[in-house]
């Protein structure tokens, strides 16, 4: 937008702000929490009690080396979310609230790199409280995990 086009009235006002609106049905704050929390249950509590009860034995001995525990955990679910993302564009939690990630390229499903980094830098935000919060700033609603990963989550149009 130039300042002299809106000046000489060849461009209003409004059709300056009607641009910066985003094009993308982008999901809510709601879906991805619940979508968050659905795959909380469905893709870590299998594993978790497999790691804790098959690789451990026990509650105890998964206590004595919680550091190898939680590298067994997050190996598995790694490899699960980053399939489901590339593969589907969507992991099971996703699908139940009808959303999904896209890469912001193309408007297609992540590539595998971008699923890995999307993934990586999820956990970094979420681990470290670092950019958590970054989405409520942001008009798109999108997180510092989905601006460095180059993905968005918007709503399923199936």
């Amino acid at each position: 937008m130039r300042w002299r086009d809106v000046k000489q009235h060849k461009i209003t006002h409004k059709e300056e702000i009607q641009e910066k609106k985003p094009t993308l049905p982008y999901a809510s704050y709601g879906d991805k929490i619940k979508a968050f929390i659905t795959d909380t249950f469905l893709l870590s509590m299998p594993i978790f009690y497999a790691v804790i009860y098959l690789v451990f034995g026990n509650r105890e001995s998964f206590q004595n080396d919680m550091l190898l525990g939680w590298i067994y955990i997050l190996g598995p679910l790694g490899i699960a979310i980053v399939l489901f993302y590339f593969i589907l564009g969507q992991t099971p939690g996703m699908k139940a609230y009808e959303i999904k990630v896209i890469d912001n390229k193309t408007g297609e499903k992540p590539t595998l790199v971008l699923a890995i980094l999307r993934f990586f830098f999820f956990n970094i935000v979420l681990f470290s409280f670092i950019g958590l919060f970054f989405s409520f700033f942001r008009e798109d609603q999108r997180g510092l995990h989905d601006l460095l990963s180059g993905t968005s989550v918007i709503k399923s149009t199936k």
